[in-house]
């Protein structure tokens, strides 16, 4: 084995093993000095029914804060998905469903949703709602694969990494850049004003999304990304052409994918409290946060 696979297996195991030990970063200001909704609160429902490894009151909390900084508000989901469930309200998050109750199960990677469910979100999107869909690397890609599909979208299913484009001694911590071209325009990456442009955004080990045709990469892989199903080893793909983020109309709705879910988290990790998401200095997370939910509640055209 070369030095750079050893590099890649290991960064890969270390980021994996220390799932369990990640926790929301109670140091987070989730503060918005200047909230972008003072009145009409969108109503915004986080999904908690679906075995999800993130909650509002888990390791997502940072970002259910952040955004209730920001004039939303939320309600956590405790009910399979139908037509009644959804109606009152304007976004639907899913972060890192799965089919069984630990992400180690063996049915883990099992379909999180029913077919009556993924149809109940589809329609709900197509008739005006938001949905922001979040499948972390294997098994979150194939428990979430069944909603996907109904909006057309691929998910890879296993491990992504790119020694060129990732943080140094890490490939599987990706860099989206203005300065490597793989952060695109979109109104999420420009935002409102030069003070909401997002310049870079860092992900912590994901899948790769194929998004249907006239879908946005928020976030393109680079020809040099890879992925791979065992990340002990096993046979590597190309992704060079597909995302960690896209965004498209759906109808009358709004959807944004993404293959990674700790880019909008604020966690620590393991002994050495490795940060995780919007607290790690240097990179936009936490304004691309804001900017996501910005534009599908249709702040940003």
């Amino acid at each position: 084995m070369t030095n750079t696979l050893v590099t890649i297996f290991l960064a890969v195991v270390l980021s994996v093993t220390t799932f369990a030990q990640q926790m929301a970063d109670p140091n987070f200001n989730p503060h918005v000095e200047h909230p972008a909704y003072t009145k009409n609160f969108p109503r915004v429902l986080f999904d908690e029914a679906h075995n999800n490894f993130h909650t509002t009151t888990g390791r997502y909390k940072p970002f259910v804060d952040l955004m209730f900084s920001d004039g939303y508000q939320i309600a956590a989901n405790r009910q399979p998905f139908s037509k009644e469930s959804l109606q009152s309200y304007k976004i639907l998050i899913i972060a890192n469903a799965i089919g069984a109750e630990e992400m180690d199960d063996e049915d883990a990677d099992k379909p999180a949703f029913t077919e009556k469910e993924c149809d109940a979100v589809r329609d709900w999107v197509s008739n005006g709602g938001a949905l922001l869909l979040i499948a972390d690397h294997a098994p979150f890609g194939s428990a979430a694969q069944i909603l996907a599909k109904r909006f057309d979208v691929e998910m890879s299913k296993g491990f992504v990494f790119d020694v060129e484009h990732s943080v140094p001694d890490n490939p599987s911590l990706l860099i989206f850049s203005r300065e490597n071209k793989l952060l695109l325009d979109h109104p999420i990456t420009l935002g409102r004003n030069d003070s909401e442009r997002i310049n870079r955004v860092q992900t912590f080990t994901g899948q790769a999304l194929k998004g249907p045709q006239g879908a946005t990469q928020l976030m393109a892989l680079a020809a040099t990304a890879k992925d791979q199903a065992d990340p002990m080893g096993g046979e590597k793909k190309s992704v060079a052409g597909q995302a960690q983020g896209l965004a498209f109309k759906f109808s009358k709705g709004r959807v944004v994918m993404l293959g990674e879910a700790a880019m909008l988290s604020a966690q620590v990790a393991g002994p050495e409290n490795f940060k995780m998401g919007m607290n790690v200095p240097g990179n936009d997370n936490r304004q691309f946060a804001l900017n996501i939910m910005h534009w599908l509640s249709g702040l940003l055209k």
